[in-house]
């Protein structure tokens, strides 16, 4: 999604304050404007595909309440676009952009420059209460938020192996394995640039546990064995993709054997075809799940009008029928954040699909296995920079 590491950079240094308690309440707390007496026109933008997990939602709401909503407009942008577009808008006093569907990275630049609206403190009493509802992977994630943007989507994510069985009759179980076989099968194994990739991104902070370094959230000192590791494989792949989607392709071409993956990339794919079904999937020892959000955000500037109605939309996204809908066509598997929102509810058209491409062992491997939030921005931008030059800048050396 990222089009440079400097990007990134200032796409992700305003979540500095990463982990913050989110619990934490701003001293005043204003009163949700009332809903308009006529429908407004909402404009959405999408910097994170994220329309594939909450479009339905946001459509049944304006079914719902036509008195409310006249028009949802739906764009999109990739995410280091938005911050300078809506910037400009809101220097000038003219922002028509309503809400942002976002991961992280845009999230965090719009922190670092003030332009969301703190709904989650500002407007609590018009949300649900956040901690009880939400799955506890989603609410470490939502911290990441800083209170700016609601967690949306969940999904466990990374890191895993994906692999091809008529090529890889056993595919690696450690590390070590892993790195044997690349030495074994050169150029046969590769992953996308961490900071173009969600895969790419969990499997790189996802080998600091599976290699038992030091300190998993310490990329400048604690990932000793993580950057050499590294460095090895590097020497037996033959370039870095600057997006999942080639990873995918060339699996399905046979152009290469193991990519790394996780569950969404899995599961997507193969529904639609561009993977072969029969492609399998597997874990490294040690391994914990790097999880994924996705977000909803409203920019400072908006009308009250318009916010009042986004506020009202936004607690019907976390309500059960809305979180059901995010199950989506496994994109971002599973999808829900919010708790007790089983595949049955899911509309069943896509209960059907998920159950023919779902693998029986992802819900225990979900259960059992430990999971942790992504890191916060300014540890994740030292990540990727030191990736881009140690690895990325020697790839086949």
């Amino acid at each position: 999604m990222h089009n440079s590491i400097m990007t990134t950079r200032r796409t992700l240094i305003g979540g500095a304050a990463g982990l913050a308690a989110l619990g934490t309440r701003g001293a005043v707390a204003a009163t949700a404007p009332a809903l308009p007496s006529s429908p407004v026109e909402l404009n959405v933008i999408d910097v994170a595909g994220q329309l594939q997990l909450t479009q339905g939602a946001m459509e049944a709401y304006a079914k719902a309440h036509p008195k409310l909503v006249s028009k949802i407009a739906f764009t999109a942008a990739t995410a280091p676009e938005l911050p300078g577009k809506l910037k400009a808008q809101q220097d000038a006093g003219r922002v028509d952009i309503d809400l942002v569907l976002t991961g992280n990275d845009a999230l965090s630049a719009g922190v670092a420059q003030k332009m969301w609206i703190p709904i989650v403190t500002d407007y609590a009493a018009a949300l649900p209460k956040l901690e009880e509802i939400y799955l506890p992977g989603a609410w470490k994630m939502q911290a990441l938020a800083e209170n700016q943007g609601v967690c949306v989507s969940f999904c466990p994510a990374g890191p895993i192996l994906e692999y091809m069985p008529d090529a890889v009759k056993q595919p690696p179980k450690t590390a070590q394995d892993l790195l044997d076989w690349t030495r074994a099968h050169p150029k046969r194994f590769f992953y996308a640039r961490p900071a173009n990739s969600g895969p790419g991104r969990t499997f790189l902070q996802g080998l600091p546990y599976i290699l038992g370094d030091k300190d998993p959230k310490d990329p400048e000192k604690g990932w000793d064995k993580t950057w050499a590791y590294l460095v090895a494989l590097g020497k037996n792949i033959e370039y870095y993709p600057t997006g999942t989607g080639a990873t995918m392709k060339e699996l399905a071409e046979g152009s290469r054997d193991i990519i790394a993956s996780h569950l969404g990339w899995d599961l997507n794919p193969r529904i639609l075809g561009v993977v072969p079904k029969e492609a399998e999937m597997a874990t490294l020892e040690g391994f914990h799940w790097v999880t994924d959000a996705q977000f909803w955000a409203i920019p400072k500037g908006v009308s009250n009008d318009h916010l009042a109605v986004l506020l009202d939309m936004t607690r019907y996204m976390l309500s059960k029928p809305a979180q059901a809908m995010t199950y989506d066509k496994g994109y971002f598997y599973p999808g829900p954040a919010v708790k007790d929102v089983p595949l049955t509810m899911a509309p069943a058209d896509e209960q059907k699909l998920i159950n023919e491409y779902n693998r029986p062992y992802y819900a225990k491997l979900i259960a059992d296995t430990p999971s942790e939030a992504q890191l916060p921005a300014e540890k994740l931008v030292y990540a990727f920079d030191r990736w881009d030059q140690q690895v990325g800048a020697v790839v086949g050396k």
